[in-house]
């Protein structure tokens, strides 16, 4: 069952949504403004949100912002704004989809499970005979495993997933240690030598894929 949170200052909103998504199996979780989101995001997982933006404080489009930030979470925007250029600005804020109040249900529910199957992360993944499993926790080369810590698996699995992307040593922080977390940026350093120093061993050319992006953080091509 997919978690959904849904935010938005209007409690009738909220309830119409939970309503409507339970009954399509989803598990939703509410918030009435940006700071509860957030909260939520940091005690629990999800696998889509719906954004309103005309929320106080903290509106839409600012939350879109701080989440990418941190998560790539998939992100539809449920907004009364229907202008082109609001439409524009929130896709490019972040938003994988946008969608105007009043709004079809089934027009909804579509769009939602178009990006939840545009959005479903990778659980296996090869690159030139170095396969990484998520199922397994197992990465080998040539069918040889090779040994990694858990966060040194998540970290070379999250740069596999998202080839090219370059990500700071905060944002990957966040995402592998948590959006609270006080883990030093040299944690990431220290991880990311060891995953080098381990794969090269097996004779995968991991330099040649795994990238550092100087006075930024780390990528990783595929070529």
């Amino acid at each position: 069952m997919d978690r959904v949170l849904l935010v938005d200052d209007e409690k009738r909103m909220l309830d119409l949504l939970e309503i409507f998504l339970k009954k399509e199996n989803y598990f939703c979780t509410k918030a009435g403004c940006a700071d509860e989101a957030l909260n939520c995001m940091k005690e629990d997982s999800f696998s889509l949100i719906l954004l309103d933006v005309d929320m106080p404080e903290i509106n839409g489009w600012s939350l879109c912002k701080r989440i990418r930030n941190f998560s790539d979470i998939p992100i539809i925007m449920v907004t009364g704004y229907a202008d082109h250029a609001d439409v524009v600005k929130g896709l490019r804020l972040g938003a994988d989809d946008y969608i105007t109040k009043p709004f079809n249900r089934e027009v909804l529910l579509a769009r939602m499970d178009a990006v939840l199957r545009r959005t479903q992360p990778k659980k296996e993944i090869e690159i030139h005979g170095l396969f990484w499993s998520e199922d397994c926790f197992k990465l080998t080369y040539g069918k040889r495993p090779i040994k990694l810590t858990p966060k040194e698996f998540s970290l070379l699995g999250h740069l596999m997933k998202h080839p090219n992307q370059v990500f700071s040593r905060e944002q990957l922080i966040s995402v592998l240690w948590g959006y609270t977390s006080v883990t030093d940026e040299r944690t990431v350093d220290s991880h990311v030598q060891n995953i080098r120093d381990k794969v090269g061993k097996s004779g995968f050319p991991i330099d040649a894929h795994f990238k550092t992006i100087w006075g930024i953080g780390y990528q990783w091509v595929n070529v």
